[in-house]
């Protein structure tokens, strides 16, 4: 996992929240226009494999299916200490949203053609396992060269400032 900054390891202490897992290739592939925290539902070897930071959102995405969403291909390793109550690492779990927000969601995604992307997991101020959730539009390439050029263009500017 990636080292944080001390402004970003303050950020996280005042909120109160524990970032497990945090997508961020998905910033560079999807242009987010929308997103919503929602829970997810685990089983206990999976909450400790979180708390050991075992988890992978790389290859994850959430999907609507029979009225309710479901995170799939999100990867959290199986507890070694769980042994024979352990779970299977690569199965789908349940979003917990309300039916509101499922059917704003579900419109959005299937009329726009979008993607529900997940972009943190994360523990709130209570323990409670939250994942953020992005409505995402896919970004071309000739897309993400611009905006790579455009952060390249503001870091060169702040530097210049703090230079003078």
């Amino acid at each position: 996992m990636a080292k944080r900054t001390k402004k970003q390891q303050a950020k996280a202490a005042d909120s109160g929240i524990r970032v497990v897992a945090e997508n961020r290739k998905a910033r560079h592939r999807f242009e987010v226009l929308d997103s919503l925290e929602c829970g997810i539902v685990l089983v206990g070897s999976e909450v400790k494999s979180l708390r050991a930071g075992k988890v992978s959102l790389a290859e994850a995405y959430a999907r609507l299916r029979d009225g309710d969403a479901w995170l799939v291909g999100c990867d959290i390793a199986e507890y070694p200490q769980a042994t024979l109550w352990n779970h299977e690492p690569k199965r789908p779990r349940k979003l917990l949203l309300h039916r509101q927000q499922i059917r704003k969601f579900a419109s959005q995604a299937h009329e726009k053609g979008l993607t529900l992307v997940p972009l943190k997991l994360y523990f709130n101020s209570r323990g409670v396992a939250k994942i953020l959730i992005g409505l995402c539009r896919g970004r071309k390439l000739h897309d993400k060269r611009e905006k790579l050029r455009k952060e390249d263009q503001r870091r060169d500017i702040e530097r210049a400032l703090r230079r003078r």
